[in-house]
């Protein structure tokens, strides 16, 4: 049996890859640390083809944002754990998961990325606002949450649902909500929360609310 990294990167490419490979071909190493290499043996997916052609582009995940299966949309890696720059070997050029999301290079970049995931985009410098006592998990000192709002005109982060539901879908155009450090509460637990989470079926609509507005269409994995 395939972990959900190669059988996702078979749902969004059509190709067949190994244990751990987010969109890579079958060819590469499991810990190939090298930006070039990893570019050699990468495949494109349905969410890239998309952004080429002028679609508008949505993840919505109770997961971690950069877990396997929504990774597998916007992110080219040998090795699915690679989450945060710190869980990069020594000496790798390879870019790790949350910025592949950040420097996204097709198209005008993600509409919408919605889930969990948040400590793998702040800095170990800078403490959590929800879990406050917790700090992020990047060694580069980058937080790219405030990347994600100055690349783009009309973009928005949010972290809890009080945040989420003030944004108006027809005004944002780029949203990015991370709701927990790791993974989102399971539905039975959302509403012991600190900071609120939305559900799944209120994440969706508002990122189809979003996207919906280009008339050439949008593709969309939840």
């Amino acid at each position: 049996t395939s972990d959900s990294a190669p059988t996702a990167t078979a749902m969004v490419t059509g190709i067949k890859t190994n244990d751990g490979a987010i969109s890579v071909d079958q060819a590469i190493q499991r810990t190939e640390p090298s930006a070039d290499v990893t570019a050699a043996h990468s495949v494109m997916t349905i969410l890239e083809r998309a952004e080429r052609r002028g679609l508008s582009t949505g993840i919505v995940t109770t997961a971690r944002i950069t877990h396997a299966t929504p990774a597998v949309n916007y992110a080219h890696i040998s090795n699915r754990d690679w989450e945060a720059d710190s869980n990069l070997p020594a000496g790798a050029t390879v870019k790790d998961i949350a910025r592949q999301l950040i420097e996204f290079p097709y198209g005008n970049g993600l509409e919408v990325a919605l889930g969990g995931g948040r400590s793998y985009f702040l800095p170990n410098t800078v403490y959590d606002l929800e879990y406050t006592t917790q700090k992020g998990r990047r060694a580069d000192g980058r937080d790219l949450t405030a990347e994600w709002v100055a690349n783009q005109a009309n973009s928005a982060y949010v972290w809890n649902k009080s945040a989420f539901d003030s944004i108006n879908p027809y005004t944002t155009d780029h949203l990015l909500g991370l709701f927990e450090r790791s993974h989102m509460r399971y539905e039975a637990d959302r509403h012991l929360d600190v900071g609120g989470e939305p559900s799944l079926a209120e994440m969706t609509t508002k990122a189809i609310q979003i996207l919906k507005k280009n008339r050439k269409g949008f593709y969309l994995m939840v």
